[in-house]
């Protein structure tokens, strides 16, 4: 299905990757209701896992906030999956949960995590403003900079 958010993906020329397949025992989304809960996205690009190490040592911010809006189109992709394509279904983001995999000294966590609300901010516009969690974790799956989950409402 091609619509309104499609369209706006083109207009900015934003691909989509292939939806990642869950790396333990877990499924992708769940939804419940009007919720779609989307598990925890990493900066994967079609399989290829990107963005490997620490904020503060080895990720500077900008690459962080690289990694954050890679996660960010991986949900996309799972989103537009559990909506059979069509993403005009998406009512808002309700939430992000955003984990900076940093040093300890490390405190620009809510920075890096910009890059996905940036991203749902500039594809869905007001849909895409959403209430955030950014914490830093001393380690991440696959030793990658970020991950992050996400809550949408769906009709």
């Amino acid at each position: 299905m091609s619509g309104r958010i499609e369209a706006r993906l083109r207009e900015l020329r934003i691909e989509l990757p292939q939806a990642s397949a869950p790396a333990a025992n877990y499924v992708p989304y769940v939804r419940t209701g009007d919720l779609l809960f989307i598990s925890g996205q990493l900066p994967i690009w079609n399989g290829e896992r990107r963005f490997k190490g620490k904020l503060g040592r080895e990720i500077t911010i900008e690459q962080g906030q690289q990694a954050a809006r890679l996660c960010g189109l991986n949900a996309l992709a799972h989103l537009k999956n559990a909506l059979d394509g069509d993403l005009d279904r998406v009512l808002r983001c309700v939430r992000l949960g955003g984990f900076v995999n940093s040093i300890e000294s490390f405190t620009e966590q809510p920075q890096v995590v910009n890059g996905c609300s940036n991203l749902l901010a500039e594809v869905l516009g007001d849909r895409g403003r959403h209430a955030r969690t950014a914490v830093g974790v001393n380690v991440l799956p696959f030793d990658v900079a970020v991950e992050i989950e996400s809550l949408f409402e769906v009709r």
